[in-house]
């Protein structure tokens, strides 16, 4: 627990401690702090000036929070700034359960709701399940809270309640930092929610990891020598040292450890140096030397004046000594809530008194709770038992009104002590001491699309595969249709041919959906806490497209147009490209949206496949617009594919003095096509005279033009087909954004 001692009494640093000075310090171009040179006492001195001793008394290795009184004045103690408190916090959901016939002869469910909805051979229970009941406590900067029980014990729905992210209405009860009730707005920038799942870009090293973080979440007004003075400092303090140039990796390729890469997940949490930092289960799957290490740099963190609040399954005896405060939960009930020193002393009077050779107390606490939640009675005895101990002795909570700084002397002196670097001001006075962003939209943006440039450039071979299929398609579909002819044969197989052409830049852009599906829960955890905008994420998402999609185009281009003999020359050329372009941009910002809206990678290659088929039978190239039924006309219209195929139909088309039909080529594609020519001639004189005009063999019958009318393209010229087809593309953008709005709020319901 927290003790006020003189400066005195600071028994020198182990040899196992690692040196590292205030970044603010190294920001402002100082050097680190001499010994000799005692400044004057300010709160920010007393806050920060805090390390760890030894309980000389007990040998005991817990550390415990010194507070130095800086110059040697008789100073009083004084309370610490920030108090989270959090009383009678329910939260219950709807379930419904499906149970065989057999098993209703009790008459209720497990939940106690009578049975509803009856189906022949099962029965369906409809009810609610409590995750937390009437929850209460404190946290206190400088310390670590942990809550601890076991799987299903309520122990990440709780952290959630605190951080905000179960929707409004949902949750009962009240949850106040000094006293005065946190704003949603405000929470976002004073503090950092670190998942349990390590969330990081695998081809960025620590430091540009880091780096990126600082990018967004530091204000615009830092230099960039500070912010990378920041990003030191901080490598030092997580211990990243050794791994600071290496990528952090995935199945494929080779990075840093678990323990590194938890540490990176909790430093770009930290980087803005938040008041209230939120961990659900940090040192979960590391070993014990790694998750030893990972709460030793959270107890670092916390006595740099945050709040910690973190859930742990099991912590080691070790771990143990690093933690301030602990919270058991039991089926969404507290059986336990104060210091670890006080476990012996508790579970004692409640008649369980843990042995003295039992090294590890949180084990023998957590194997009694699962033994009472498997007996008759649960654990209601111990619920009780722990209420009565915290209303007579053992613990003292917060009140409002206690010698305690307001919410916003206690933000405005961290801020003048440095924390909250996202841009904060120290104008106490004022209703919004914090920005919602760190950056402007353009900064952000710009940010983006570096990361996202630097992640993608070093995994070539994704570009690779992507440009080796167009190639390979656009070769095979060259050397098919190799310099077609002007005849009928010929028009049908351009017709063959643009059809499958287009559809292919279309299902070509299938490739795009695991990237942002890879990618989202990154975005979540991002935009949870205002580290950029939706709208400057799905900007910078399209304009680093934009490259890789002009180079597929003019590959794809440059292969066909020439060698399948298209007409139009270099302005022909140029359509073509721009059309391809057209339908790589709309294919990808299409396959964008779906992957905002699909869950899984597969779900969403089943829709892609299926709606780009529907838009290729709606195209106008297997049944014309004329002869589509009324009632599926619309779709035709809705059909991507319909645009690029007309516009690409009239490039080559649109020619009123080409010939494709000419004489005696009336008859091909017909029974008298096996006629010989002698005949044809004969049949041509003859129609000649039956229709009074002169018919002969280089008579041209049918141009680009009647071939365009053949097919039904009239409505629309080529050029409004190709903005027609960048709209569509802007307009999936758009629903993207939307998607993102809408669909990433990061709360449970």
């Amino acid at each position: 627990m927290s003790r006020f001692m003189k400066g005195t009494n600071i028994p020198p640093a182990r040899d196992d401690e690692e040196d590292f000075f205030d970044w603010r310090q190294a920001m402002e171009g100082g050097e680190p702090p001499v010994s000799s040179a005692v400044p004057s006492p300010t709160l920010g001195h007393l806050l920060k000036c805090v390390g760890d001793v030894r309980k000389e008394e007990t040998g005991d290795e817990t550390p415990v929070h010194q507070v130095l009184e800086m110059g040697g004045a008789n100073m009083e103690p004084r309370s610490l700034p920030f108090v989270l408190s959090f009383s009678n916090l329910t939260y219950s959901v709807k379930v419904r359960r499906r149970m065989a016939l057999p098993a209703m002869f009790g008459g209720r469910n497990q939940l106690g709701v009578a049975a509803a909805d009856h189906i022949p051979g099962e029965v369906t229970f409809s009810g609610t399940k409590t995750l937390l009941n009437d929850i209460s406590g404190e946290a206190r900067d400088g310390e670590i809270l942990a809550v601890l029980g076991a799987s299903g014990s309520g122990k990440s729905t709780l952290v959630d309640a605190l951080a905000n992210r179960i929707a409004k209405g949902s949750l009962k009860g009240t949850v106040t930092l000094n006293g005065e009730t946190l704003e949603s707005r405000l929470l976002k920038v004073i503090s950092a929610y670190v998942m349990q799942d390590d969330l990081l870009y695998p081809m960025l090293t620590v430091e540009e990891t880091l780096m990126f973080a600082a990018e967004f979440r530091l204000p615009r007004t830092l230099s960039k020598s500070k912010k990378k003075a920041r990003v030191q400092a901080l490598i030092d303090q997580l211990g990243l040292r050794n791994a600071a140039k290496t990528v952090i990796g995935d199945e494929g390729h080779r990075g840093v450890s678990g323990g590194e890469r938890r540490r990176v997940s909790i430093g770009i949490d930290i980087i803005h140096d938040p008041i209230i930092l939120f961990l659900d289960e940090p040192t979960s799957g590391l070993d014990s030397t790694s998750a030893f290490m990972v709460v030793k740099v959270l107890q670092r963190i916390a006595q740099s004046g945050s709040i910690v609040i973190m859930t742990v399954h099991q912590p080691s005896y070790r771990i143990l000594g690093l933690l301030d405060r602990l919270i058991f939960l039991s089926r969404g009930q507290t059986v336990y809530s104060g210091p670890p020193m006080n476990l012996p002393l508790f579970f004692a009077e409640f008649g369980h008194p843990i042995p003295p050779d039992n090294e590890n107390r949180t084990e023998f606490a957590l194997d009694l709770i699962r033994e009472l939640e498997g007996s008759r009675g649960g654990t209601m005895s111990l619920v009780e038992f722990n209420k009565q101990w915290q209303t007579t002795k053992h613990n003292r909570t917060y009140e409002a009104g206690e010698n305690s700084l307001s919410l916003k002397e206690a933000i405005s002196a961290s801020i003048s002590k440095g924390k909250l670097v996202s841009g904060a001001t120290n104008d106490a006075t004022s209703t919004s001491m914090v920005p919602t962003f760190a950056n402007n939209f353009w900064v952000e943006m710009a940010v983006l699309s570096k990361r996202s440039i630097t992640n993608s450039r070093r995994m070539p071979e994704l570009f690779g595969i992507r440009l080796g299929a167009v190639l390979i398609t656009g070769f095979i579909l060259a050397t098919i249709y190799w310099q077609l002819d002007n005849s009928p044969k010929g028009v049908q197989e351009r017709l063959g041919f643009f059809a499958f052409a287009m559809s292919t830049t279309f299902y070509t852009c299938a490739d795009a959906l695991p990237v942002f599906l890879q990618e989202r829960y990154i975005f979540m955890r991002e935009t949870a806490y205002n580290a950029y905008r939706r709208s400057s994420y799905v900007l910078s998402h399209a304009l680093t497209s934009l490259p890789a999609l002009i180079f597929l185009s003019f590959a794809f281009a440059a292969t066909t147009f020439f060698a399948v003999g298209l007409d139009g020359g270099v302005s022909g050329f140029l359509f073509y490209f721009l059309i391809i372009f057209a339908s790589f941009w709309a294919g990808n910002s299409f396959v964008t949206f779906l992957s905002g809206v699909v869950p899984h990678v597969m779900l969403g290659y089943t829709i892609v496949v299926a709606i780009l088929a529907y838009f290729l039978l709606f195209s106008g190239f297997f049944i014309n617009r004329d002869r589509i039924p009324s009632y599926w006309i619309w779709f035709h219209y809705l059909s991507l594919v319909k645009y690029p195929y007309e516009a690409v139909l009239q490039n080559e088309f649109d020619n009123p003095v080409k010939c494709f039909v000419r004489g005696i080529q009336i008859f091909d594609n017909t029974p008298l096509g096996a006629v010989s020519n002698e005949m044809k001639l004969n049949l041509l004189k003859s129609l000649s005279s039956t229709l009074g005009m002169e018919i002969t063999s280089s008579t041209c019958v049918t141009t680009g033009v009647d071939t365009l009318k053949q097919q039904g393209i009239t409505d629309l010229t080529k050029w409004n087909c190709l903005w027609v087809t960048v709209a569509w593309g802007f307009f999936f953008r758009i629903l993207f954004y939307f998607a993102l709005l809408l669909g990433s709020k990061n709360k449970r319901s």
